[in-house]
């Protein structure tokens, strides 16, 4: 067995769900990586990683507006708005997220299901760099 490592960077654009799960597979390729298992962790206490459907565009839409409806930055009961109105809310949809994902390895690829892929969740209303923590244990009969 053998660890890989690396830091992923994914620039934001504001709010939103990002795909990235083209990466991680290119980065286990990279790696030779047959079979073992990926752990994702995000630094980040207004950003988060989720595991949902890849295919149709508009479940993704769903559930950007769904944590919308949910955590709404409209409410004025908050009191944490230090860095702006997206402050509370955004640690609040974070909370409500993961901060870290494993996904097993067969193949050289995730092992996820048809439809799905691996996103990145952005809760600040404004652009970010994003860091995503990947490590991968290569249980190949090679590592």
């Amino acid at each position: 067995m053998k660890w890989h490592k690396t830091t992923l960077v994914i620039p934001t654009h504001g709010k939103g769900m990002l795909a990235f799960t083209d990466k991680l597979n290119a980065q286990l390729r990279t790696w030779k990586v047959r079979e073992g298992m990926c752990f994702l962790y995000c630094p980040h206490t207004s950003a988060s990683l989720t595991i949902n459907e890849n295919y149709d565009p508009s479940a993704q839409a769903d559930l950007e507006q769904s944590l919308e409806k949910l955590v709404p930055e409209s409410d004025r009961w908050y009191s944490h708005d230090l860095e702006g109105p997206d402050d509370a809310t955004s640690h609040i949809r974070a909370m409500l997220t993961d901060t870290s994902l494993t996904i097993p390895v067969d193949e050289g690829r995730l092992t996820l299901g048809s439809w799905q892929g691996v996103y990145l969740f952005e809760h600040r209303a404004h652009a970010h760099r994003r860091e995503v923590f990947v490590r991968v244990l290569d249980m190949s009969e090679t590592a």
